[in-house]
């Protein structure tokens, strides 16, 4: 049988720079700058997780972005230890929570919170 093994998430944004400075303001992001053909390329290293920031072009053909939650990959998520704190300091960096820590089903809680273009991000903890 054929192996798959994880590679990238791609994100598209009307301000890739604006994009990269929050995931590196709330999560620590690496940022990863470089040059594709000749133009500015901005990737980043988010929890070991592969992520390429393209920028939206002019000419519009990308749609905006939707609301979650809607159908087809709808969040993404983020492994914690320390959850409660963590959601208080992200707040303090000016993140915007849609759902409020919670356990979900025993050894799990969760929380989500807004990131650029409406990009649903899970914080989650396992206490399994």
């Amino acid at each position: 049988m054929t192996s798959f093994t994880y590679d990238h998430i791609h994100l598209r944004s009307p301000d890739p720079e604006a994009t990269a400075a929050f995931y590196q303001r709330m999560f620590g992001a690496e940022i990863l700058r470089s040059t594709q053909n000749g133009q500015p390329r901005l990737d980043m290293k988010v929890g070991g997780a592969n992520v390429f920031i393209a920028n939206v072009l002019p000419d519009g053909r990308t749609a905006a972005p939707p609301m979650s939650p809607y159908q087809g990959l709808d969040h993404f998520g983020l492994a914690v230890i320390g959850l409660d704190a963590i959601v208080v300091e992200l707040k303090a960096k000016g993140a915007v929570f849609t759902m409020e820590p919670n356990n979900i089903r025993p050894g799990v809680r969760i929380a989500f919170l807004r990131g650029p273009e409406n990009v649903s991000i899970e914080l989650l903890e396992r206490s399994e």
